[in-house]
């Protein structure tokens, strides 16, 4: 994703924590623990998901890609975080920082139409279980996974190329811990409104539509779940999608928190209030990939069971 346009700008300098350097030795040991925390809990997810035969269905299917998709979504910026905080003059290419936000454009995009199609199994689990094997066979939820990561590389791509097009000529401060596209936007020297239409027509569609589709799916759910006659069968039936249910809460959840706050008006705590978006920002992209696994493996025997398995069979092969 090589910049085409005049840019006289050939790298970015990302500000993070500079004002604060007493602050990046904490943070970088914070921030390093957390991912580490990431990859070892995707990482054991999907490892089960693909070594037992139990958890060859589509939640696990899609529970494997959540997790694959949490790994690239955090490694595609964290690692240039860590470095931030340890390099002097953080300063990136043009061309890294393009491929950069391609990268975290396109997890973020395909998390949240991924959502909506495991919303959609469960929906048919529940509410048709007569139906389900047929309907959700192996090529359809395949086809419904490889579709989510389409549909978010397209998006991105569309995003990131109108973004490198625009030309950058003056100011190359990023005031953000990584190359953030609206960070990154602006800094151009020319009318980005093309970039903003675009920007909200895409949230629209892969924000607006999923929260609806799984808010609608969840109402059909919990009917379904109310009219069991016993207590058991509900407990039974909700346990199913209790996981996901709270890994859509706490995903949206932050994102409206993020987006919804309101800013300060007090220009004496501007300063303040910069330094705990970005943070605010930063951690919103820790948070849920490091729950996922957490609270998959909780709320959810069968995987439980399979990792104690795995467990078993790697301390009898020792």
């Amino acid at each position: 994703m090589e910049a085409s346009n005049q840019s006289s700008v050939t790298e970015f300098v990302l500000l993070g924590l500079s004002a604060h350097p007493k602050l990046e030795k904490t943070f970088f040991v914070l921030i390093l623990s957390m991912y580490l925390v990431i990859l070892l809990g995707n990482g054991v997810l999907i490892l089960v998901t693909v070594s037992d035969s139990h958890l060859h269905t589509p939640m696990y299917f899609f529970l494997g890609n959540l997790s694959f998709l949490d790994i690239c979504y955090t490694t595609s910026s964290v690692p240039l975080v860590l470095d931030g905080f340890l390099t002097p003059r953080k300063t990136i290419p043009f061309s890294a920082c393009a491929i950069q936000m391609f990268l975290s454009f396109a997890m973020g995009a395909t998390e949240c139409v991924l959502l909506g199609m495991m919303a959609f199994d469960r929906y048919m689990a529940i509410c048709n279980p007569l139906r389900y094997s047929i309907v959700m066979r192996k090529a359809v939820y395949v086809s419904m996974a490889a579709s989510s990561w389409l549909a978010g590389g397209a998006n991105s791509l569309v995003q990131i190329s109108l973004a490198v097009q625009l030309p950058f000529c003056g100011d190359n401060v990023i005031n953000h811990f990584i190359c953030e596209i609206l960070a990154v936007l602006k800094l151009a020297c020319a009318d980005i409104s093309i970039n903003v239409v675009s920007m909200g027509v895409a949230n629209v569609i892969f924000l607006g539509v999923p929260v609806l589709f799984i808010f609608v799916s969840y109402i059909f759910i919990l009917t379904t779940i109310l009219r069991i006659p016993s207590v058991e069968g509900r407990k039974k039936a909700f346990s199913t999608c209790s996981a996901h249910l709270t890994v859509v809460v706490i995903f949206y959840g932050t994102i409206l928190f993020m987006y919804g706050k309101p800013k300060s008006k007090d220009p004496l705590g501007a300063d303040k209030q910069e330094l705990a978006d970005k943070l605010i920002s930063l951690f919103y992209g820790l948070l849920t990939p490091m729950l996922n696994p957490i609270i998959y493996s909780l709320r959810n025997k069968d995987v439980k069971a399979a990792v104690k398995n795995l467990m078993v069979q790697k301390h009898s092969t020792q």
